[in-house]
């Protein structure tokens, strides 16, 4: 179980000013905490490529943002990221929530397709967004861990130090709901 009263006392851990992002289920609970916290600021977008630009915009301006977005928003503001975050070497951490992983999960654990396998894009027990979301990481040069607990709480601190270190986008995967 994740709880996201602990991902954000990592967050603030970490010095995050203000969060970015649109909120889905599996980060509804996170958002409800950030609107009533004073000390991180809490900023909804209209759509998600709006998150890496502002994101990216308040570190320009001093501050430390983390942006908070389910994976379909992530695929769908990849120009954002490329054009802003990555072309300026921001040290941008992304929460991304994995809309469709425990399906997947259970569905290649025992017997893993092939990358391409063109017809489990249709399949209606997947989801396609997470079919492609982990290769679409990789081939954006995105590295990325997997925030599945309140155990991998650690890795929030890990991925600002390599966002840091390297001037890079990091990416952590939420693979539950947060409560």
């Amino acid at each position: 179980m994740l709880h996201a009263k602990l991902v954000l006392e990592e967050l603030k851990a970490c010095g995050v000013t203000y969060v970015v992002g649109l909120p889905d289920n599996a980060s509804a609970a996170l958002a409800a905490l950030l609107v009533n916290d004073n000390s991180v600021k809490f900023v909804s977008v209209t759509r998600e490529g709006e998150a890496f630009a502002l994101a990216s915009g308040l570190w320009i301006g001093g501050k430390n943002a983390a942006v908070v977005v389910q994976n379909t928003g992530f695929l769908e503001s990849g120009d954002a990221l490329r054009g802003t975050a990555q072309r300026m070497r921001i040290p941008l951490v992304c929460l991304i929530t994995y809309r469709g992983y425990s399906k997947m999960r259970r569905q290649t654990v025992s017997a893993a397709p092939e990358p391409w396998d063109f017809d489990r894009f249709s399949r209606p027990d997947l989801d396609s967004a997470a079919l492609v979301t982990e290769p679409t990481l990789k081939a954006w040069g995105v590295p990325f861990d997997f925030l599945e607990s309140d155990a991998d709480l650690p890795k929030i601190s890990e991925a600002f130090s390599r966002a840091q270190k390297e001037s890079w986008p990091v990416a952590l995967l939420v693979t539950e709901d947060m409560s």
